[in-house]
């Protein structure tokens, strides 16, 4: 488990990639990822938890800016 969180927040650090992406790269649930992020990691590499904390958090922010984008586009394609 712990190389496994390290493995992940590896990948979401240099890829600035989401909780789903990650999910779905490494064949796990989300939730397993949220937890091994926010909670294994810290006791096993606390600065390492940090940069991904950084990324999760800016993925965060930009959640709702994703999800319009993503309406947005649904709409343009049926409405043709």
């Amino acid at each position: 488990m712990e190389e496994r969180a390290e493995q992940l927040a590896q990948y979401i650090i240099e890829n600035r990639a989401t909780v789903r992406a990650a999910a779905g790269k490494f064949g796990i649930s989300k939730s397993t990822v949220h937890k091994d992020i926010t909670e294994r990691l810290p006791r096993i590499n606390p600065a390492l938890a940090a940069l991904a904390r950084q990324v999760l958090d800016v993925n965060k922010q930009e959640r709702h800016i994703r999800g319009g984008i993503a309406t947005k586009e649904k709409y343009l394609h049926e409405h043709r």
